[in-house]
């Protein structure tokens, strides 16, 4: 039977030759394996770390390997990656154990000259620690992309927007486990009802102090495994995302179009918020994805939404000109706010991603802009930090469509405690370190009524 390191081990080697995700290559390496929750936890462990310092952990390892490390084979090469992870992160696994651990994968995978070179190069940087030091006097992306294992044309972009002590933080905070959260689902449940059978059940769980609708639970292992979620009675959703409906602001009786809705989690809040009275249509591209959301409404006991498939911006195609009353944009984006939760991201994104993705946000937001009615409003939400998928994006928007406006009021529906979030009137900004939760950004924009303006 495999060991929580080997099957750290397959799951890499999964992700960086196939360019699995790194959460489905996960839940595939645990499945029908019977780990003690222990190796489970370290297996899941291993897997993300690795992923996260990637770019540490290969300096690390040409400190002590002669020649390139282009040179090993794949398997060993990530075999020394998660090795390293324990010796510099992993406090609590002593290094002797790693090395044998690891050089027992070696030898049993490979022949006895790749387990003595595993052997020999981990046993060198337990005896010389000193050369895990990173070089004096590096440029400040190089430096903070070395520290905290980012890309470095990412943290020098990064740098250009935020300035350098505020990018460091930013990656700092994406090196940080996330944050277990839940949705009470209100057609269902109370807060203080949730709350109670949470903790009854052995979790430690308090209110968010960001998401009125929000529990932070710790403890727990897998949430959707407890009875509450598959009785409807909460979502597993991030508390940066659930601000979105409340931006949103729903009322009973609506007509609310959620153009990208996969995988439903904010499509059920918009229902749940409107006491599921009123019509939701959730919209997505995909068939599949479609089916998911399906499964996520009859969870909850929501029967106003329904779905349709297609591309969003043909949407004005399948729909009468000013037909809803609210419109939900979550739109495609490069998902550089939620590094945490996918490490893999930063490395398999490139900058013309960037661009490339700003093109097919500018489209679905003139397809949103023709189907809300006057007095309506439009949210534009993305997990991202790109200026130019957000600010930018809403800036050149405006421009194209004089009949929006940013919707002042939008700070009002939202706690107090994030007043500070909103860099300008209607536009809110999340980075991952501000509350421990997702980086978001999400922009409320109105229409204005035939007779002047509305919602300022």
């Amino acid at each position: 039977m495999k060991g929580a390191r080997e099957l750290a081990l397959d799951a890499l080697l999964k992700i960086e030759a196939d360019g699995a995700y790194s959460n489905l290559a996960v839940n595939r390496a645990l499945a029908g394996h019977s780990l003690s929750r222990k190796d489970a936890a370290l297996a899941t462990e291993l897997i993300y770390g690795t992923i996260q310092r990637k770019n540490t952990l290969d300096f690390y390892i040409s400190r002590y390997v002669s020649g390139s490390s282009d040179r090993l084979e794949p398997w060993v090469l990530q075999l020394l990656r998660l090795s390293f992870y324990q010796l510099a992160y992993l406090d609590r696994i002593p290094p002797h154990a790693a090395v044998n651990e690891a050089v027992a994968v070696a030898k049993k995978r490979g022949h006895a000259g790749i387990a003595g070179l595993v052997n020999a190069v981990l046993r060198r940087a337990v005896r010389e620690p000193e050369r895990m030091s990173f070089p004096d006097n590096l440029p400040p992306a190089a430096a903070i992309g070395l520290a905290h294992s980012h890309p470095e044309w990412l943290v020098a972009r990064w740098i250009r927007q935020f300035g350098e002590e505020r990018t460091r933080r930013i990656c700092e905070a994406n090196n940080r486990p996330p944050k277990a959260a839940i949705r009470v689902n209100r057609l269902r449940a109370g807060m203080e009802e949730v709350l109670a059978e949470l903790r009854q059940g052995g979790l430690s769980a308090r209110p968010s102090a960001i998401a009125p609708d929000g529990i932070i639970a710790e403890g727990g292992g897998h949430l959707a495994a407890l009875p509450g979620f598959a009785a409807g009675r909460f979502s597993i959703q991030d508390e940066s995302s659930m601000l979105v409906a409340g931006v949103l602001a729903p009322e009973p009786g609506m007509a609310v179009l959620d153009m990208c809705a996969a995988p439903g989690g904010k499509t059920a809040h918009i229902a749940e918020k409107m006491g599921d009275r009123g019509v939701v249509v959730a919209n997505d591209l995909h068939p599949h994805k479609a089916k998911l959301i399906e499964e996520q409404l009859a969870r909850l006991g929501i029967t106003c939404a329904r779905t349709e498939t297609g591309d969003a911006a043909d949407l004005p195609k399948r729909h009468p000109p000013e037909s809803f009353d609210r419109v939900l944009l979550d739109a495609p984006c490069t998902g550089f706010g939620v590094i945490r939760r996918k490490p893999d991201l930063k490395w398999t994104r490139s900058e013309a991603d960037i661009a490339a993705l700003a093109s097919v946000q500018a489209r679905l937001l003139d397809a949103a802009a023709g189907l809300l009615k006057p007095g309506g409003l439009l949210v534009y939400s993305t997990c991202t930090l790109e200026r130019e998928e957000n600010e930018k994006q809403v800036e050149a928007f405006l421009a194209r469509h004089p009949e929006f406006e940013p919707d002042a009021s939008a700070a009002g529906r939202l706690p107090d405690a994030l007043k500070a979030s909103f860099a300008a009137p209607g536009l809110l900004r999340i980075f991952p370190m501000d509350y421990g939760s997702d980086g978001f950004f999400i922009a409320a924009l109105r229409k204005r009524s035939f007779h002047g303006r509305t919602g300022l």
